[in-house]
């Protein structure tokens, strides 16, 4: 699929969003126009066809995970799940559980969400992290009380990449009766989740972060033990009664697809793409003395690096190298000039945080592309520190 060349720019931002895998379009085209029926019209054979396809699809999205297939409640992208989760579950049980646990670093839809729910008279806790990044178990054991309903806590961080250990916040959260989240957006298809063996009773998913189409999204939703919540969209009862509205069987048949093919090819993808980001960063370091990676380095997912440069304006380093398709953090936040809340968290000054870069690698990132970047990226540092140092002189 990847027709780069010298004279096309260099994607380097699979965080923000992945290409559909062209395996994932051709499984959803004959729902376009052969397979048009309406899932919810029950009485003919094209709404079969169209149910079938999305029936499939919630089988394909469980597997990956872990999950009974009931269990797999469509959405439109992993925004909305997360507000479905947080908000649906904060409001089912107010009445007995009015407290909340999230994290400092989760992505701004959670942290939105949980704000609206402090202005509804729930009790939010909101839990820092190491300079790793990561989270002190410690802290989310002593979080939890009686009232909690809800702990959540990203799977892997949109910025940095790294990984939370959930397995066992998952194991605190099932001790102490607490509903345990996770947004998942940026691990499914990167790493291997079981929703089970780490204790995971709801999980949001997005379809264009794992090279299926943008628009849609799951929430798995535990069965046993019962996850209960409140219905934030009220329409006709679809989706169990969690999220009423027509699905669009293209989209869900692709993000199924895109589910399979990453349980398919996860591990020699996650091998691949360490062997590349390994690639990149010793090409930087070679030619660069002052690089740090944010974020710890080992429980990271391989297609993630987030770099700060000594003395660098990582804006005015993205505006001259057009040629490469990199950000300085989370696509949510491109409009701000604000530093990223998550770096810091992690303890990052302003200046360290505008000196960095998010690199994304993904499935058609290519050593041709990485060296390309690393020669773009050394010759564009090496210019503004030039530069840098003959205003300081001047």
């Amino acid at each position: 699929m990847n027709t780069w060349t010298p004279d096309s720019p260099v994607y380097l931002d699979y965080q923000a969003t992945t290409p559909t895998d062209r395996r994932v379009v051709e499984a959803m085209l004959p729902f376009f126009n052969e397979k048009f029926g309406n899932p919810h019209s029950d009485s003919h054979a094209f709404g079969w066809q169209a149910e079938a396809g999305v029936e499939e699809a919630r089988a394909k999205v469980a597997d990956l995970i872990g999950a009974e297939t009931r269990e797999i409640v469509f959405t439109s992208g992993a925004t909305e799940s997360n507000n479905l989760a947080l908000k649906g579950v904060a409001d089912f049980h107010r009445q007995r559980r009015n407290h909340v646990v999230t994290c400092l670093t989760e992505h701004k839809c959670v942290l939105e969400a949980a704000h609206r729910l402090e202005g509804q008279g729930i009790d939010v806790t909101y839990l820092p992290v190491g300079g790793d990044g990561l989270i002190d178990l410690e802290q989310v054991s002593n979080a939890l009380g009686d009232k909690t309903a809800l702990v959540s806590i990203m799977a892997v961080n949109n910025e940095i990449g790294v990984i939370q250990p959930l397995a066992e916040i998952g194991a605190l959260c099932r001790d102490r009766g607490v509903y345990f989240h996770t947004d998942a957006a940026q691990a499914v298809g990167k790493i291997p989740l079981d929703v089970n063996a780490m204790s995971i009773d709801l999980m949001s998913i997005s379809g264009h972060k794992v090279y299926g189409p943008m628009g849609v999204g799951v929430l798995y939703v535990r069965r046993r033990p019962r996850v209960r919540l409140t219905a934030q969209i009220d329409g006709g009862g679809q989706e169990r009664g969690m999220r009423s509205g027509t699905l669009a069987p293209p989209l869900c048949v692709g993000l199924g697809e895109a589910c399979a093919i990453a349980g398919r090819e996860m591990k020699d993808e996650a091998e691949r793409l360490g062997l590349l980001r390994d690639r990149l960063l010793d090409g930087l370091r070679k030619h660069i003395a002052d690089v740090t990676v944010n974020g710890d380095m080992e429980r990271r997912i391989p297609g993630n690096l987030n770099l700060a440069f000594d003395r660098i304006d990582a804006n005015a380093l993205l505006k001259n190298a057009k040629d490469l398709a990199i950000s300085t953090g989370s696509a949510c936040m491109s409009a701000s000039i604000e530093p990223s809340y998550v770096l810091h968290a992690l303890g990052l000054d302003d200046s360290r945080a505008f000196a960095s870069l998010r690199i994304g690698l993904g499935r058609y990132t290519t050593e041709e592309e990485v060296d390309y970047a690393v020669g773009r990226l050394v010759e564009e540092i090496k210019r503004l520190g030039k530069a840098a140092a003959i205003a300081g002189a001047a």
